[in-house]
Order: structure tokens, then sequence, then C-alpha cells
């Protein structure tokens, strides 16, 4: 795993030097396994946010358990540690999701379009780690940057916002 995604990461020309490349892809070597220490399955998605909603750089990987759920971890890009785990669901009629949203779909992306120009690409639905139900949107704008944002489901606040520079895979229905 970690020579493919040296591979990939080296093929975008995303690193600059060859020593800070071995420091990123060590770092993203440890990200790698930590998501895989917390939840086994097969990797789908990579992303790389900066900045992340915690102001710095991380990765978003996105991995398939073995029962079909898929768990998104958010890891500093720094330090490799894991600081956010959520699960996906299908959709709002989830039953995890569901029980804990009381503001529409239509609702947040109302909200989204308010602060953020751009076309709403992809939506996911996320359950927290503490259980809150939240949204998931990719906005791309007319510059062509990629936000994630991501809405609160029982208030409609949004809670996170980070700047998407880069992908490497992609879910089913994102075909």
């Amino acid at each position: 795993m970690k020579i493919a995604a040296t591979v990939a990461l080296s093929s975008l020309s995303l690193l600059g030097t060859l020593s800070f490349q071995a420091q990123a892809d060590d770092v993203l070597h440890d990200c790698l396994a930590a998501a895989q220490e917390i939840q086994g399955g097969d990797f789908i998605k990579l992303e790389y946010l900066n900045p992340s909603a915690e102001g710095g750089p991380a990765y978003e990987i996105e991995l398939r358990a073995a029962n079909g759920r898929e768990w998104e971890f958010m890891c500093d890009a720094e330090s490799g540690g894991i600081f956010e785990i959520e699960q996906e669901v299908e959709s709002a009629d989830d039953p995890l999701f569901k029980s804990k949203a009381k503001v529409s779909l239509k609702e947040a992306k109302a909200t989204v379009a308010k602060l953020y120009e751009g076309d709403i690409q992809e939506v996911e639905y996320e359950i927290e780690a503490n259980g809150d139900a939240s949204y998931e949107m990719d906005v791309v704008n007319a510059n062509g940057t990629e936000f994630k944002i991501e809405v609160d489901a029982a208030t409609g606040a949004i809670i996170e916002v980070a700047v998407e520079q880069w992908e490497i895979g992609e879910e089913a229905d994102e075909r």
C-alpha cells in the first residue's frame, strides 16, 4: 500500500523535494495504517485537504469494511494521527441518520449556497463519532476550488470547512 500511495502522490507532482516526499510518504503510510487498525477494510478514496477544518493539512481516508459500511478518517498530514472518525450511510433515510436529523438536505444546501458560490457536486450522509448526523458537501466554485463543507443535520449550522487539494479514487456512486 505504501508503494502505491507513493507512486500516486509522485505522479501528481504534489511533493517538492525528496526529503519532504519521504517524510510525507511516511506520514501517509502512518495514516493509512492507523485507519486500518481502527477499522479494517478496503481503501476506496484518499483526499488531501489544506487547510482542513483544523487549519492545517490533513488526509481524508475512506474505506469500506467487510460488512459494506463505509468509514471516513481524518488524519493530521504532519503528525500521522487520526483526529476524527465518521461512518457514512447511504441516505437520509438510514435509521442512524434519520433519528438525529431535523434539517432537510434542501435546507442544508440552501445554507451552504448562501455562503459558498458554486456547484454542489457530491453529498454524503455521515454519522459522527458521538452519534450526530451531518451532511458533507463538495462545492466547486468558478475558479475550480473544491470546498468540503459539513452541515450539522440537527441544527443546520456549518460545522467544518476544508479545501480539497487532490483526490485519489472514488466511491461507486461518484462514477
